[in-house]
């Protein structure tokens, strides 16, 4: 299997390109000086580290990011979290709803408030780094996922010259309302990437009807590969698959199929490997037609 090279020209939807999002989704795990050394590897020169000024009243780690900026690209990528410790975040039910960038709808408090922390920082090093109109992507896993989607609809909606290139995510769990997902289909259409690994738990929280996701999904099913296409009972039989009575507990499908390797294989294998005759090809998912759990 031979890896493409990171692609800076990139301007469009591609899975090669997911895949080196992704890569660069799980480097936001890593410490400042692997991000910068592994970034510099990857042809970025400059690099931005962002941590929250303030800690929000949630059981979680500080809200971590970086941007990373070559001649023809920048990408900022948010650190995620366990499964679990969004579980714990999301269950705090006494907090209001939290605005929606520009006055479009509202997005679930915690989400909201770890972006504030950690957004004014996001947003000027991109002021800074632009300097060359360079493309703008958005990544993340888990709440990282989750702050990524929500970040390039500030960007946007606040800064309406600047509108991301794209939004790539990954194990995302639902940030906010109708209104707003709305908002963001009609401004962010063919932008956004939404993967979902197929019984993966955090995309499954919080609960509809109050918070949804947006349109577009590319969905792994449960022998890996990125699905175009399938029909309503086929991807509630394909999820059956490794399912156990507590999706959140840690030796479950649902935590299993959260791990960032695992979407990281599927994307390789996917964007990389000689596809089979029969195999279906990567693509998007409009109108969920995979329901909850997956989205």
């Amino acid at each position: 299997m031979s890896v493409q090279a990171f692609d800076h020209a990139a301007t469009a939807y591609g899975l090669p390109h997911a895949y080196w999002l992704a890569e660069a989704a799980k480097l936001a795990y890593q410490p400042p000086e692997t991000v910068e050394q592994t970034a510099h590897d990857w042809g970025f020169d400059r690099v931005r580290h962002h941590e929250t000024t303030f800690r929000p009243p949630f059981p979680l780690q500080d809200t971590q990011a970086y941007t990373a900026a070559s001649d023809r690209m920048i990408v900022t990528a948010f650190r995620g979290t366990e499964p679990a410790q969004i579980k714990d975040w999301l269950s705090d039910t006494t907090t209001p709803p939290w605005p929606g960038p520009d006055g479009h709808g509202f997005v679930h408090y915690g989400f909201g408030e770890a972006l504030q922390s950690i957004y004014p920082q996001v947003r000027d090093a991109i002021t800074e780094l632009r300097d060359n109109d360079q493309t703008i992507w958005f990544t993340g896993h888990s709440l990282g996922g989750a702050l990524a989607a929500l970040a390039g609809m500030r960007l946007h909606f606040e800064e309406p010259r600047l509108l991301p290139d794209g939004v790539y995510t990954f194990g995302q769990p639902r940030v906010c309302d109708r209104v707003l997902a709305k908002a963001h289909d009609e401004a962010f259409r063919d932008r956004t990437h939404r993967f979902v690994n197929n019984n993966d738990i955090v995309p499954q929280v919080p609960p509809e009807p109050a918070f949804h996701h947006v349109e577009t999904l590319h969905y792994i099913d449960s022998g890996g590969k990125i699905r175009e296409e399938m029909s309503t009972l086929g991807g509630v039989a394909d999820r059956a698959k490794g399912l156990t009575a507590d999706a959140f507990a840690p030796a479950s499908d649902g935590v299993r199929d959260h791990l960032m390797d695992r979407y990281l294989e599927a994307l390789k294998s996917n964007a990389f490997d000689e596809p089979k005759d029969d195999a279906p090809k990567g693509g998007v998912l409009r109108g969920n037609p995979l329901k909850s759990p997956a989205g």
